[in-house]
């Protein structure tokens, strides 16, 4: 199906591996379009309850596929345009390959989890920013090396990294565009924790394990987009609109009472409602054109 990366689920957990490590899994127009379909599948997918990004060999991704040379960035973007009727991009414009993934990442409907184990360079490291936990190797590092190169941040990054490591981290990492050990990217917030390489995977299924056991699929799909969404609110009125409609949706829901009555009769929760078909419609405004 794919050619770029794997795509594989086990035990309700959906594991995409970014699978060029012949070039340090270098980041291509068919790895973009490839990324973005394998979220469409684990959306899709109720037996799907969290996903792994990792990448194979001894990167996670090295950054874009610098094989065109010093043209490498002269189309300016992916092999995708802008939406005709889209306000604020010319239809004409090429879209940001790093951006589509990171918009996709950011709309899926399961956590993701970013097993970072090794180079993430570029757009190695800004496609992970809309991940929701990060973990490293001690052999990973981090580089936000735009400037260097004589472009810009893309993927979304001048949106998503002051708000994952703040404003001050942000703009040095970027000014710099030094690489960034894992314990400084620790320090910062960047990654949550950072693990031999023998243990990254481990953990990080560990990790998504706890989410599948314990929690239930549409509570934890709209719980991950109002957390992210909320970022950008101007009020926290905003929240509370959105959480007051949730909680009185999810609190009438088949759910809501196993989830009670399982605590108090001190057993294991089977919740039943899935993602596909059960999800309640509490931001009707982002359906809006201007944010696909």
């Amino acid at each position: 199906m794919f050619s770029q990366i794997n795509y594989e689920v086990s035990e309700n957990i959906a594991t995409i591996t970014l699978n060029r490590p012949e070039k340090l899994n270098a980041f291509t127009n068919t790895m973009l379009h490839e990324i973005v379909a394998a979220f469409d599948l684990s959306d899709a997918d109720d037996n799907v309850r969290a996903v792994i990004v990792t990448g194979a060999g001894r990167a996670f991704c090295a950054g874009a596929d610098l094989s065109a040379g010093g043209e490498t960035f002269s189309r300016g973007g992916s092999d995708v345009t802008a939406k005709s009727g889209v306000s604020d991009v010319d239809a004409r414009l090429p879209r940001d390959g790093g951006g589509l993934v990171s918009l996709r990442i950011f709309e899926s409907l399961k956590p993701v989890i970013g097993a970072i184990n090794g180079a993430a360079v570029g757009v190695g490291v800004t496609m992970t920013l809309p991940m929701d936990i990060r973990l490293a190797s001690d052999s990973a590092k981090f580089g936000f090396v735009f400037a260097r190169r004589g472009i810009i941040t893309e993927a979304c990054s001048s949106w998503f990294l002051p708000r994952v490591v703040g404003i001050s981290r942000a703009t040095e990492w970027v000014f710099t565009g030094r690489m960034i050990l894992p314990d400084e990217a620790r320090e910062a917030g960047l990654v949550r924790s950072v693990h031999g390489a023998s243990d990254l995977l481990g953990t990080a299924r560990a990790l998504a394990k706890e989410i599948v056991d314990n929690t239930a699929p549409v509570s934890v799909a709209l719980s991950r987009q109002m957390l992210w969404r909320m970022l950008g609110a101007s009020h926290p009125m905003e929240a509370h609109r959105a959480e007051s409609r949730g909680i009185l949706q999810r609190g009438k829901s088949a759910d809501a009472r196993e989830g009670v009555m399982s605590f108090l009769e001190k057993r294991a929760a089977n919740f039943t409602m899935k993602v596909s078909n059960d999800m309640p419609n509490l931001f009707p405004d982002w359906q809006d054109p201007e944010f696909r």
